[in-house]
């Protein structure tokens, strides 16, 4: 490494750390970001309001009142509403189900196969609805497993959670979300290494000094992986140690692979960067190249397999798709770098890619 190249990384090293934006965006806004989204987004529902009528008013109906108030899923709000504020209730929002129990409960129970309980749900948010279905279900099972023991289905499913037994949604969210933090901040810090230069007027000076573009473009990128790398590592310790998400496969490996997502962030933002000539510009297309297709369709709320066909081709085409499947595949499986081999290539070839077309564009400009 020669003293020109040092000289440039040394310059954009005291340029970062005396830049206190820069500085607030690399270490205080991923913390933010992750704890904030962290307890945000869930495919979890809790106290979901409920209004309950109990026409039978015996102990078994008693008793599935109490099943449903001791659970974390449902709050009762309202007691023996009349039919009529029914839709009312329902419209306000004042409760998202209502569940009548109808006079013969326990009497049907005992001496029969079938005993319909009406749940009445809003449906306005079909997922949401979904999920309310799905729990009053296992409320009806164990209500059910204590109360008719005699009757037996014709076969019994039997369910072994592999990767996150308990279903903690901080599983699978918390690693998507570092996926995310790291894509922006990267993409976001060198969007504008090269604009801030064109804006401040140092550009021609970097321009008629004895460097190559290459030298310029990788004395730029090497600070911002040095300081990405510490700011990933400080986001992963805290989605281990405060969301409790576990590490099963190799520390070195997924320090590795985070490495190489950093600098295919990195590399489209210092593209971005030749190409732009304002740093709200830059910060602009860096935040809609990475966000919204990162949010949308790399898998990270939606599985890429249930889109249409047309967006699971583009799904490929997003770094954080390939990245999804390193980072959780480490962290809740375990696996290794076989398994790994594609998406760690598509991202190596991508870095590759992004950094040649920004020094191409770079020499481009030095015409």
């Amino acid at each position: 490494m020669n003293r020109t190249f040092k000289s440039i990384v040394r310059k954009e090293f005291l340029h970062i750390l005396r830049d206190y934006q820069t500085l607030i965006i690399i270490f205080i806004m991923p913390i933010i970001m992750l704890i904030m989204f962290g307890y945000a987004i869930t495919l979890e529902m809790r106290h979901i309001e409920v209004a309950v009528v109990d026409h039978a008013r015996t102990p078994q109906s008693r008793q599935l009142l109490s099943h449903l108030q001791s659970s974390d899923f449902f709050v009762i709000k309202a007691y023996d509403p009349p039919e009529s504020q029914f839709e009312s209730l329902l419209q306000k929002r004042q409760v998202r189900c209502i569940m009548v129990i109808p006079a013969d409960f326990s009497l049907s129970l005992t001496g029969e196969r079938f005993t319909p309980v009406q749940l009445l749900i809003d449906a306005s948010d079909p997922n949401a609805a979904n999920f309310i279905q799905n729990y009053f279900q296992k409320i009806s099972a164990l209500f059910n497993a204590e109360n008719n023991p005699q009757f037996k289905f014709p076969f019994e499913i039997v369910p072994r959670f592999l990767f996150n037994p308990n279903l903690k949604s901080e599983y699978f969210f918390v690693p998507g979300l570092i996926a995310i933090i790291v894509l922006l901040i990267s993409a976001l810090l060198t969007s504008i290494a090269i604009v801030r230069e064109k804006e401040r007027g140092t550009f021609e000076q970097i321009l008629v000094s004895p460097v190559h573009a290459y030298q310029i473009i990788l004395g730029k990128v090497i600070p911002y992986i040095i300081l990405g790398f510490v700011d990933s590592v400080i986001i992963l310790l805290i989605g281990h140690f405060w969301f409790q998400v576990p590490v099963h496969g190799s520390i070195l490996l997924l320090l590795a692979t985070l490495i190489l997502y950093l600098l295919t962030g990195l590399s489209f933002g210092l593209f971005v960067s030749t190409i732009t000539d304002s740093q709200r510009t830059a910060m602009l297309i860096a935040l809609l190249m990475t966000i919204l297709p990162t949010i949308l369709l790399s898998g990270f709320i939606f599985p890429v397999p249930s889109m249409p066909v047309i967006f699971q081709y583009i799904s490929q085409i997003i770094p954080a798709t390939h990245f999804l499947k390193i980072i959780r595949g480490i962290l809740l499986k375990g696996i290794g770098l076989w398994e790994l081999k594609a998406p760690i290539l598509y991202l190596t070839l991508l870095s590759a890619l992004m950094i040649g077309l920004s020094i191409k564009k770079f020499k481009v400009s030095l015409e």
